[in-house]
């Protein structure tokens, strides 16, 4: 294991922008590189895009390529840019293939990175950074500053958070 903090791309709002024209949100590439370099980060990271789609988009073959991804990978840090409608069950299908000595942590945004100060991209890839380094080996999600464990939140859509569950 190596001390690079491995980040995986998989879209989802995070990396979505926006098409001024006729309003849609749409894929180009990933903001991830601007993003850390506007933030003066230091850390040794590693980018890799997986795939760029909006995780209602997603089946279990993108799911098992984020497993593989995560087996694969040297570093025993990874960050998981994902898209939040279906987050939790990609972070509880990670947490079954039993990875072990990894900590590997699912972020996402509600508000497009593009959208600029209004988005919580920035604070949440900041938090997922912060985590990734701090928490034991296991698999977490980590939205609005917290850190869930996936059979413990949901994503509460009617108030636009992710919560703790019983």
């Amino acid at each position: 294991m190596n001390d690079t903090i491995q980040i995986f791309i998989t879209g989802g709002t995070f990396d979505k922008s926006y098409n001024y024209r006729d309003g849609n949100l749409y894929f180009e590439k990933t903001h991830l590189p601007e993003m850390l370099k506007r933030s003066r980060c230091k850390l040794d990271i590693d980018i890799k895009t997986l795939m760029m789609i909006d995780s209602l988009e997603m089946n279990q073959t993108h799911i098992d390529s984020i497993i593989y991804n995560c087996k694969n990978c040297k570093s025993n840090k990874i960050i998981i840019t994902h898209g939040t409608d279906r987050m939790v069950k990609s972070a509880q299908e990670i947490e079954k293939a039993n990875l072990k000595n990894k900590t590997i942590i699912l972020t996402g945004a509600m508000i497009p990175y593009a959208f600029g100060s209004s988005s919580d991209g920035f604070f949440n890839l900041g938090c997922a950074l912060s985590f990734v380094q701090s928490l034991e080996n296991g698999v977490y999600i980590t939205m609005q500053g917290q850190f869930f464990k996936p059979n413990k939140v949901k994503k509460n859509n009617k108030e636009g958070f992710f919560e703790t569950t019983d």
